[in-house]
């Protein structure tokens, strides 16, 4: 999976941050859905590669509770954690148990649980 991110961090268009982030979302029937960090000159228009690979699995037919786990790297020497928007949407298509797997360039990996990166999470229950 490591050379699979290093080289989809070459799609990022970071070219305000100079930040480049990449993202596999692999489903639970072994399917793999990639993303990266798109930069937009009005901050709000950007978006994160861990949506980006999220939305790109359910505008292809996917649904909820579908997604197996998520690889996450930056271009970076330090494992970076996902964004607590990102988290957000996470929490919406995983289920508690699966893992969120954040990577350096190095390949060092941190793995959490979506209940751990998602400690008090806002959920459907909570419109109810």
């Amino acid at each position: 999976m490591k050379e699979k991110l290093i080289k989809l961090l070459n799609n990022s268009y970071s070219p305000y941050s100079k930040f480049r982030v990449a993202s596999i979302a692999v489903m639970k029937d072994g399917t793999e859905f990639v993303g990266v960090n798109v930069e937009n000159a009005s901050f709000g228009g950007s978006i994160c590669a861990e949506r980006s690979a999220i939305l790109s699995a359910i505008s292809n037919g996917y649904k909820k509770h579908d997604f197996e786990k998520l690889y996450v790297m930056c271009d970076s020497d330090k494992i970076s954690m996902s964004c607590m928007l990102c988290r957000q949407v996470i929490l919406e298509f995983f289920e508690y148990d699966k893992y969120v797997i954040c990577m350096n360039l190095n390949g060092d990996t941190e793995a959490h649980l979506v209940s751990e990166l998602c400690p008090y999470p806002f959920s459907e229950e909570d419109l109810k």
